[in-house]
């Protein structure tokens, strides 16, 4: 006998959960009642919110690499404006 999925739930959803638990004005039970999960998941989800914080600061410090439109964009006007003069 196979073992059925669960319901499916949104990245958005299981942050702000996470978010609620993190703050800690409502225990997990009280949460869970609220958005119909397990105690346990809304832990588990609270502890990867931690985890991931770090990271998040370290990624928006790094300095974005252009892609490649918009590197090439500005040299394709720049070609066409030449072959216009």
């Amino acid at each position: 006998m196979s073992r059925g999925r669960g319901k499916r739930l949104s990245a958005d959803l299981k942050a702000r959960v996470a978010l609620e638990a993190a703050k800690g004005h409502k225990t997990a039970s009280e949460i869970a009642q609220e958005y119909q999960v397990h105690p346990t998941q809304i832990s588990q989800w609270k502890r990867q919110l931690l985890d991931g914080l770090p990271d998040l600061f370290e990624a928006g410090q790094s300095r974005k690499e252009p892609t490649t439109e918009e590197v090439t964009a500005p040299l394709y006007e720049e070609i066409g404006r030449l072959k216009m003069e």
